[in-house]
């Protein structure tokens, strides 16, 4: 009678399972491909086209970009968020090596009149997008500086300390 239940035991803890374990290694596996970074696209090796998100919970859906020296780069910036610039607007900066996010970001915010970027720090930008509101896009093209590692922020108020990350140069 002992043996009878532990193999009916066994069989019962066997048979509930029911392939919850594959589903649960193939929610994991599409959780994995979620969190790798998309690709730049390319054109052609002198054009990079890269696409970067900004949405109403003050987030990039990129952190990285990676281009190659002296490319030609097609930044596009899309708000795909719903609210207005002045409640939630977003741009796209690329900083100089020099620059220091932090006080760059607290210069910005007392820069309303001049789209957030600071008039007396303007040596401190390669390049960045306008102001945008919820539905919005700016596209702008650069050269690509020399290699290196350099930070892109949202100069919006208070914005940099999420909406940040490296631009590197190969």
């Amino acid at each position: 009678m002992k043996n009878l239940f532990v193999v009916l035991l066994a069989v019962v803890t066997f048979s509930c399972g029911d392939g919850k374990k594959e589903n649960k290694t193939d929610m994991n596996a599409d959780t994995r491909v979620e969190e790798k970074a998309a690709p730049v696209e390319v054109t052609d090796s002198k054009i990079a086209e890269v696409t970067i998100e900004g949405n109403d919970q003050m987030k990039f859906n990129k952190t990285e970009i990676r281009v190659k020296a002296g490319q030609t780069v097609k930044l596009t910036l899309k708000h795909v968020g719903k609210m207005d610039k002045a409640v939630m607007g977003h741009n796209w900066a690329l900083l100089t090596k020099d620059a220091d996010m932090a006080t760059v970001g607290q210069a910005a915010a007392t820069a309303a009149d001049n789209d957030y970027i600071p008039a007396d720090m303007t040596d401190k930008f390669i390049v960045h997008t306008k102001m945008l509101g919820g539905g919005e896009s700016d596209t702008i093209e650069f050269e690509a500086p020399a290699p290196g590692t350099y930070i892109f922020m949202c100069t919006f108020p208070g914005h940099y300390a999420l909406m940040q990350g490296k631009f590197i140069v190969e």
